[in-house]
């Protein structure tokens, strides 16, 4: 069985965001939990989702949010263990003051290297936290599926999504057997 990791973003994912729903609903579905959400520290954030990755003894899917697609770059450059494939929601541009908090700026620059697995970027067209623009080109970059939610904010428990269905969606097509890579 593959396992699902979700990986928060600044403040973790509370109660009515969907990864949360997701960590409720399926078996397959682990959290990664970082030792401080409201202060990360990029090394410490990184060895984390590293020991959450080598513990998995099958292929893992990572399905990040925010700040947690950040992560996913960083780490992917030093990346172990077998990833089938990487959902990248809502990344946060933590190289603009203009978008996104202090806190976060300990993640700066953004890796815009190919990342070493299939991966879809997923954005919504009004996030306060990284234009469009912006997003597109973290997918591009990243050698991503990019994929517009529409209007849907930061695509959080705000946004009203519930369960997201359409995320599971896309999860489950980087999950199938017969995924191909989606450089």
């Amino acid at each position: 069985m593959t396992t699902w990791l979700t990986i928060p973003g600044l403040g973790g994912s509370g109660p009515t965001h969907w990864q949360s729903h997701w960590s409720r609903a399926l078996p397959q579905v682990r959290r990664v939990v970082q030792a401080d959400w409201d202060a990360p520290v990029r090394r410490d954030w990184i060895q984390t989702l590293d020991a959450a990755v080598r513990r998995c003894p099958e292929d893992v899917i990572l399905i990040a949010h925010s700040l947690g697609c950040a992560l996913v770059a960083h780490w992917a450059r030093q990346a172990t263990g077998h990833v089938r494939g990487a959902l990248l929601v809502a990344p946060a541009d933590v190289d603009s003051p203009a978008h996104t908090p202090a806190a976060v700026r300990g993640f700066a620059p953004m890796p815009m290297q190919p990342l070493p697995f299939p991966s879809v970027v997923v954005a919504s067209e009004d996030d306060p936290y990284v234009s469009a623009a912006r997003a597109r080109a973290f997918a591009a970059a990243w050698g991503s599926r990019f994929v517009s939610a529409g209007a849907a904010g930061h695509i959080n428990a705000d946004s009203g999504l519930g369960n997201w269905p359409d995320g599971l969606s896309l999860v489950d097509a980087l999950a199938a057997p017969d995924a191909q890579p989606c450089l």
